[in-house]
């Protein structure tokens, strides 16, 4: 009986189910830390392979006018990036994540690390943002201001692109800018990390 004993263990081992592979960002990133105000935050995915997005995100059908489809690009040289670039901008000192939504919808939840620049107020705010105010707008330094990557609620949003549009005829140089698209939608989708829009 004991001469049996391995090929039943291997046996058990080849029915046994496959452990389930992490939920990686890439196959060799599991999570990014990023640097927030008061410390650090680790950005990963929910490991949770049967999870959903529930609440406001899981709805496919919004009224336009006011929830149209964006367009890909919201002005000319400003580049459209994913969710790879935004983690990478999120740990590059030179760039700033602007969240371009207005504070009840930043209230919501945010991608950790993002500054909130509400897209009404952010024409007006570009001093914030290294630029000079001037009669007509601001001088805005491409040498000085930082690379901005901006985002709102997803690809049916537009807060987001009129800010863009906004701050490009104030001065800001729209090589400067990039635009994720897919913003607060495409981040839950995907089951990254969600900061609390007070907390961000």
């Amino acid at each position: 009986m004991t001469r049996f004993a391995p090929m039943t263990a291997l046996l058990a081992v080849l029915a046994a189910p496959a452990l389930a592979e992490t939920v990686n960002i890439t196959p060799d990133m599991s999570s990014v830390t990023v640097p927030v105000p008061g410390g650090e935050v680790e950005i990963s995915r929910i490991q949770d392979e049967s999870a959903v997005i529930e609440g406001e995100f899981a709805r496919i059908a919004r009224p336009c006018p006011d929830f149209c489809i964006q367009p890909m690009t919201p002005a000319e040289g400003v580049r459209t990036v994913g969710e790879l670039e935004v983690l990478a901008a999120l740990q590059d000192p030179n760039t700033l994540v602007v969240d371009g939504r207005v504070r009840p919808d930043w209230q919501t939840g945010t991608i950790p690390g993002a500054i909130n620049m509400p897209y009404t107020e952010m024409a007006d705010e570009l001093h914030e943002l290294g630029c000079t105010p001037d009669f007509e707008g601001f001088i805005c330094d491409a040498e000085v201001v930082p690379n901005l990557v901006m985002f709102c609620n997803g690809p049916w949003c537009g807060q987001s692109p009129a800010a863009i549009r906004r701050i490009i005829e104030a001065g800001y140089p729209a090589e400067k800018i990039a635009y994720y698209r897919w913003g607060m939608q495409g981040w839950r989708m995907l089951g990254l990390t969600v900061a609390g829009g007070g907390e961000g």
